[in-house]
């Protein structure tokens, strides 16, 4: 018996271990918090007049700049408080799907394809629980808690889970901590982003992939409202999420020479304004070149 659940664990390690990238040693972003660009990032929050609905726990926001992979600059505010994050963690059901494709359980033709681009692009939720079912509960939750990914961290807060099918019904497994069935912090999401954006997630091929995916965003709010309207020729990787109060960006932007990933929660209804305006102001972060470069590591 022993003998057995060793061969189930060995299996299981292969089958989420992290893959190996030749001649590239890349950073983890929980060690490249930029205290200047944290610091410039606070005081846009007060200037957005936003900075007590950090303090009461209504606001989450990650920034990283990552026009220079090698050496990403981080700033969060609330970057480790899970939130209920409605459909932006279908971006996990993406993911759960490209791992299968990887491993050819799954094949990435057309029907899939357009199930996929649905689910991101239009947010579809019948689409969201078909791909859920077709990748499996119980494979998704445990991808996500893996050594590969850990993109839900049991001892650093959480991060990304679904724990429900985007419908009617009852949650079939909340997540362990905050018992949130749709749930994510904006640490764990930029990272998700970073991790696809450095080739880590899956390989450079379907990397192409998800990322065609999450382009072109089919519903103008939130992030891609303010991108559009205040910052023209921005390109936008996108998922958002919206459930009654609660409202949800998330994306890769890249314009002018630069990239960045900007992640926000929000648990009010002022939310999805919240979200048009602070992307305008991390977008101008990004691009004022006074910030500076200086990083040290995150304790946490």
């Amino acid at each position: 018996m022993l003998f057995k659940k060793l061969s189930i664990a060995l299996i299981m390690a292969s089958l989420f271990a992290a893959p190996a990238i030749a001649g590239r040693s890349l950073p983890r972003l929980a060690d490249n918090k930029d205290l200047s660009l944290q610091k410039d990032f606070e005081h846009a929050l007060t200037d957005l007049g936003l900075s007590q609905a950090a303090k009461r726990g209504k606001l989450a926001v990650a920034l990283v700049d990552i026009t220079d992979e090698q050496h990403p600059r981080l700033a969060t505010i609330n970057g480790r408080d899970m939130m209920y994050a409605a459909s932006l963690p279908k971006i996990a059901i993406l993911l759960g799907a490209f791992a299968r494709i990887e491993r050819g359980d799954m094949q990435l033709d057309e029907k899939t394809r357009a199930t996929l681009v649905k689910m991101i692009r239009f947010s579809s939720n019948r689409a969201a629980t078909e791909m859920l079912n077709r990748v499996g509960k119980k494979f998704l939750a445990e991808l996500l808690q893996s050594p590969r990914y850990a993109l839900y961290d049991k001892s650093n807060g959480g991060g990304l889970w679904v724990g429900k099918e985007y419908g009617k019904g009852a949650a079939f497994k909340r997540d362990p901590l905050h018992h949130l069935s749709h749930g994510a912090n904006v640490f764990q999401v930029a990272r998700f982003y970073y991790l696809l954006e450095t080739g880590r997630l899956v390989s450079p091929e379907l990397t192409e992939e998800m990322k065609t995916i999450l382009s072109k965003p089919g519903i103008n709010h939130k992030f891609v409202k303010g991108l559009s309207y205040n910052r023209p020729g921005s390109k936008i990787y996108r998922k958002s999420g919206s459930w009654r109060q609660w409202h949800a960006d998330s994306a890769i932007v890249e314009r002018n020479g630069h990239r960045y990933i900007a992640v926000a929660l929000a648990n009010d209804s002022k939310g999805s304004r919240w979200l048009e305006q602070l992307i305008v102001a991390m977008d101008d972060l990004v691009m004022d070149s006074r910030s500076s470069t200086n990083s040290v590591a995150l304790l946490n």
